[in-house]
């Protein structure tokens, strides 16, 4: 039986991409999802491709009241929460240098990437732990141990997650909430994100080259990480980072 059977977990940001190759496996693994997303249609999607074991509620995750509706609903309907995949997140446009980067931009791009975050973590860690406890799974990226030029916005985005994944982590462990939190960091994805970075076949073909395993990653390699985090099987790890990057943090 696989060890998220009969669990219940919340992924947000899984109308499309990583969120929503997360949530189809964790629900064909057994486990009940609760989808949520921004994206109505969708979200909506994920859900009727999952066929069961799941239900969709539309969710702002840069709104703290939206977040205490999404977790009071599920202690109300479900009665418990058992894992929580902070995933959505936006890159902003491509480039976006520190020197041309607007304040507001900067802003709303932390707000989604860092706060969403925040929030998830803060009415998230109450709820696990009334539930017995459980596993947060932080969605950072590789940008969170480079510098990102192009990207600045985003990659200080994900150098905070990776940071507050371990505070939350240790913070949970030292109280004995038995709360378990681990950030995963993907690598170059052909996601809707990833397709807006490298729009054209001549960018991908220059930034595949620099992949050492020689091609680029799909949805499912991260679900797949995010499931090990999430199920009991990964009971030892906390305040870890998962790289899923076809080598390029080795270079």
């Amino acid at each position: 039986m696989s060890r998220v059977a009969d669990k219940v977990v919340l992924v947000t940001g899984a109308g499309s991409g990583i969120g929503r190759a997360s949530a189809k496996l964790l629900a064909a693994e057994g486990a009940t999802v609760i989808v949520t997303d921004v994206n109505r249609a969708g979200g909506l999607e994920t859900v009727q491709q999952i066929g069961g074991n799941a239900r969709f509620e539309e969710h702002d995750t840069a709104k703290e009241a939206d977040w205490k509706r999404i977790i009071d609903d599920i202690m109300a309907r479900e009665g418990r929460l058992n894992g929580l995949v902070n995933n959505a997140g936006i890159a902003g446009p491509f480039p976006s240098s520190f020197e041309g980067e607007s304040l507001d931009q900067w802003r709303r791009i932390l707000s989604i990437n860092v706060e969403g975050v925040f929030l998830g973590c803060k009415y998230g860690v109450p709820a696990l732990r009334s539930s017995g406890g459980g596993s947060i799974v932080n969605m950072s990226s590789l940008a969170a141990f480079l510098g990102t030029p192009d990207l600045s916005a985003y990659g200080a985005s994900k150098g905070a997650v990776r940071q507050f994944t371990k505070t939350v982590a240790m913070d949970c462990a030292r109280k004995g909430y038995k709360v378990r939190c681990n950030s995963v960091h993907p690598g170059i994805i052909m996601t809707p994100m990833g397709e807006h970075i490298l729009p054209s076949e001549k960018a991908r073909e220059r930034t595949r080259q620099r992949v050492p395993i020689g091609h680029f990653g799909t949805p499912e390699d991260i679900a797949y990480g995010v499931l090990y985090l999430i199920s009991d099987e990964s009971r030892f790890m906390t305040g870890a980072e998962l790289v899923i990057d076809g080598g390029m943090n080795a270079i």
